[in-house]
């Protein structure tokens, strides 16, 4: 996950210590939904502000689309514009008439990547096993008694064949490889030349100004890894991959120092839906307790496409000093999949952000998220931790649902919900549980 205002961060340390984050002046504008694909119409509407004149649809190009007065993002309806007060104040009088196409304007936010730097100490985790096996004879799931699986004190961990969260996901015994199912990862864009990678297809684009898709953080690469890194790896290590046969799609949404903002993003999912990726991971966000009409009708707009976003939940809590975070934007939209982060006892990881009590910020789904072992940048390995970790897994592991069953949108999130193993956590920090691999 990123952590402040977006990024990986493992460090937790509440959110009354973190500083408002700035806009960048930049106005996200959402249309209603019959301006969805209507390019030209949300293109007229745009121009009737005063001021803009250069409009691009869908820019190929990120250095063009950065110099733009506005830019259509059609497959979503979204419309960004680069304006002062005088625009803004028009917008907001737009989106009050019941007659505007105009829903909701929103500023644009920084986000930065920052993944969590080194592990967790084994003498922490210990001590925080204590407190958690002492909470267990009292936790309940949605005011029922939580069901203990046989072996849910098994200690997973990696293998010569397999990372830790493939066989907690069972992933390693799954028949299915995602053959051909699109899936896209938002992140810092990928390290195109790894070695595991050498002979796949991969079709990719960059949304940050002045920078080509090559990851020059190591974090978009890792994610990648997770997500749909090879069967057999070249580099002769464990397998660390879920859908090994996945057709893979990278946006670079945030540069090499881990930047982004809110319209890379949206840029990046723009460009995933017409592509008609089945699923795309977001291992990125703010830590910003309300939702945002943009992502949440991003994320509505997206299903009803075909097309499941899986994003992290958050790093912002530190449970060992009782804070248990929040679930920020993007994952606490309805319509976008929240992904919390657990260890190799199935434990709910420090940083691990709990749900969040507004409409859709629940935790939906966990995922291994401690120690994960990935693909990295120049063709090397890494291992690292965050609900950034987490989420790749769900959104391989929904590509090979995907194959398995068929199913897209809306009726695959049922699926990966439907078939999570239950774990004797609160659902505020699991949501259904761990997600498993179809077999």
């Amino acid at each position: 996950m990123i952590g402040e205002y977006g990024a990986e961060s493992g460090n937790g340390g509440g959110a009354a210590a973190e500083p408002e984050p700035e806009p960048t002046g930049r106005l996200i504008v959402t249309l209603a939904d019959e301006l969805v694909e209507d390019a030209q119409a949300a293109r007229a509407r745009v121009q009737q502000l005063p001021g803009v004149s250069n409009v691009q649809v869908d820019p190929a190009d990120a250095d063009a689309a950065s110099e733009a007065d506005a830019l259509v993002l059609s497959s979503l309806g979204i419309v960004v514009v680069n304006g002062g007060e005088q625009q803004e104040a028009a917008l907001v009088e737009a989106a009050a008439a019941e007659d505007d196409p105009v829903l909701a304007v929103e500023q644009d936010f920084p986000v930065q990547a920052l993944q969590e730097s080194g592990v967790l100490e084994r003498d922490f985790l210990e001590g925080y096993a204590a407190a958690a096996n002492d909470l267990l004879a009292h936790v309940q799931t949605n005011g029922a008694p939580a069901l203990l699986d046989a072996d849910l004190t098994a200690q997973f961990q990696d293998t010569a064949a397999f990372t830790w969260g493939l066989q907690a996901t069972r992933v390693n015994t799954s028949r299915f490889s995602g053959q051909a199912v699109p899936v896209a990862v938002l992140d810092t864009g990928m390290d195109l030349g790894h070695r595991d990678f050498v002979g796949r297809r991969i079709t990719s684009r960059s949304f940050v100004p002045n920078e080509a898709v090559q990851d020059g953080n190591g974090h978009g690469t890792h994610c990648t890894g997770t997500a749909l890194g090879p069967q057999r790896p070249a580099g002769g290590v464990r397998r660390y991959g879920c859908a090994y046969n996945g057709n893979i799609f990278i946006g670079k949404v945030l540069n090499n120092g881990g930047s982004g903002t809110f319209v890379s993003i949206l840029q990046g999912i723009n460009w995933a839906v017409a592509n008609r990726c089945r699923v795309i991971s977001m291992s990125l966000g703010a830590n910003i307790r309300q939702p945002r009409a943009d992502f949440t009708q991003a994320g509505d707009r997206a299903l009803r496409a075909g097309c499941l976003i899986v994003a992290a939940a958050g790093n912002n809590a530190n449970r060992a000093a009782g804070d248990p975070g929040f679930v920020g934007v993007p994952a606490n939209s309805p319509n976008i999949m929240a992904v919390g982060a657990v260890d190799e006892q199935l434990r709910i990881a420090n940083f691990s952000a709990r749900s969040n009590p507004v409409s859709g910020g629940q935790v939906d789904i966990a995922a291994p998220g401690v120690r994960v072992f990935s693909s990295w940048k120049g063709s090397a390995y890494n291992t690292i931790s965050g609900t950034s970790m987490a989420t790749p897994h769900v959104a391989g592991i929904a590509a090979l649902w995907a194959q398995a069953s068929r199913l897209t949108g809306n009726a695959l999130w049922g699926q990966l919900i439907r078939t999570a193993r239950r774990l004797p956590l609160p659902s505020v920090d699991v949501g259904a549980g761990l997600v498993q691999a179809p077999q």
